[in-house]
């Protein structure tokens, strides 16, 4: 492990590693990215949503180093909805929240207080809202927070940046639209196959360039490192949900 920048991927330390720098008191928090790995219509590479979460999380842990870790997990998602094209990986939602659970409960038992869930797809929200208020009694007494990677953007942030429309929240991320083509270019344009982009009317993924993606993760970044130092530094508390009398 490099002695200039701490390492930000907790699978990369060693048990001896990790004990040290949690014993130290370094670290203050984590980052759980969760996903999917399905298609991305004809031109964006399946694994579109968990590359995109994995560069935004870590991006997030370098500017908050050494302070915070990333627990890699989930890159598969729930996905059913994808699944009439071959080659979409899904899990069912029981099954997703089962092992979403067994990862937070894991970095609780490994001594962090401080956690948050980055979301990359936009079928994992709903299922994990619909159990938010069970983690939260379950894990009381931990500071614990969901988000998607894109909920700190808002619509002066699409009219200033979306070229093919400005409709929120349907274009942000969107499906393999602009929002998410133009970050592919940015980010990883070997993914791109621009021999397939198609051009739809007001939503084209061509419209999208690279240019637009770097202003769309710096965005991103930004903001999501600052929500997550208000968590570290306990100025952003969850609440546990009462209990029913």
């Amino acid at each position: 492990m490099s002695n200039a920048e701490p390492e930000t991927v907790l699978g990369k330390l060693t048990r001896r590693e990790f004990r040290e720098r949690m014993a130290s008191g370094e670290l203050a928090g984590c980052l759980i990215p969760v996903a999917a790995i399905e298609q991305h219509l004809e031109h964006l590479a399946m694994e579109h949503d968990w590359r995109s979460v994995g560069l935004v999380t870590r991006a997030v842990a370098r500017r908050l180093a050494p302070r915070l870790l990333i627990a890699e997990g989930l890159m598969c998602g729930i996905s059913e909805h994808h699944m009439q094209h071959p080659g979409t990986l899904t899990l069912r939602p029981g099954t997703f929240l089962t092992v979403l659970g067994d990862l937070i409960d894991s970095m609780v038992r490994a001594g962090f207080r401080n956690i948050v869930v980055v979301n990359g797809h936009g079928g994992n929200i709903e299922p994990i809202r619909g159990v938010w208020d069970q983690f939260l009694r379950q894990f009381d007494g931990t500071n614990l927070h969901f988000l998607s990677y894109w909920d700190r953007l808002g619509q002066a942030d699409a009219d200033e940046l979306l070229r093919g429309g400005k409709r929120l929240p349907d274009d942000m991320p969107g499906h393999a639209q602009e929002f998410e083509t133009s970050f592919a270019l940015a980010k990883f344009p070997e993914n791109v196959r621009a021999d397939a982009l198609a051009d739809q009317p007001d939503r084209s993924p061509a419209l999208a360039t690279a240019e637009q993606g770097n202003d769309w993760f710096a965005r991103v970044t930004g903001r999501l490192a600052k929500f997550v130092g208000e968590v570290i530094d306990g100025e952003r508390q969850s609440k546990t949900p009462p209990y029913h009398p």
